[in-house]
């Protein structure tokens, strides 16, 4: 009777795909979960750049507060324009260009006119 009943047990178990349900619904809950995390992640960059705009706008707004009232810009500090600027970095040029090998030709080049 025992080992009636545990090949019953077992075929019914076989029979079934309770288990194959439940092993599905653990893969789709652990891609859920991923993706919910990447999805938190994200948001977090997004508020903190949130947060540093508004404290930009605050102070922003305090300088509009101070303009309205007469004081003086608070602008970025003016550059000293007796210094000569740096010197700019060279770029290639046309002569640098000229020099590179000339392209191959596919084709015979036409006879000149005379």
């Amino acid at each position: 009777m025992k080992n009636w009943l545990k090949k019953t047990w077992n075929w019914l178990l076989g029979k079934t795909t309770v288990d194959e349900k439940v092993a599905e619904v653990v893969k789709e809950v652990k891609q859920d979960i991923k993706v919910a995390k990447a999805r938190a992640k994200r948001v977090a960059e997004e508020v903190k750049d949130v947060k540093e705009a508004v404290k930009e706008v605050v102070k922003q707004s305090k300088d509009v507060v101070d303009a309205a009232k007469g004081g003086q810009r608070k602008g970025a500090p003016k550059k000293n324009t007796n210094k000569p600027a740096a010197p700019k970095a060279q770029t290639p040029t046309q002569e640098v260009v000229k020099k590179a090998a000339p392209k191959k030709r596919y084709y015979k080049k036409p006879a000149a006119k005379k």
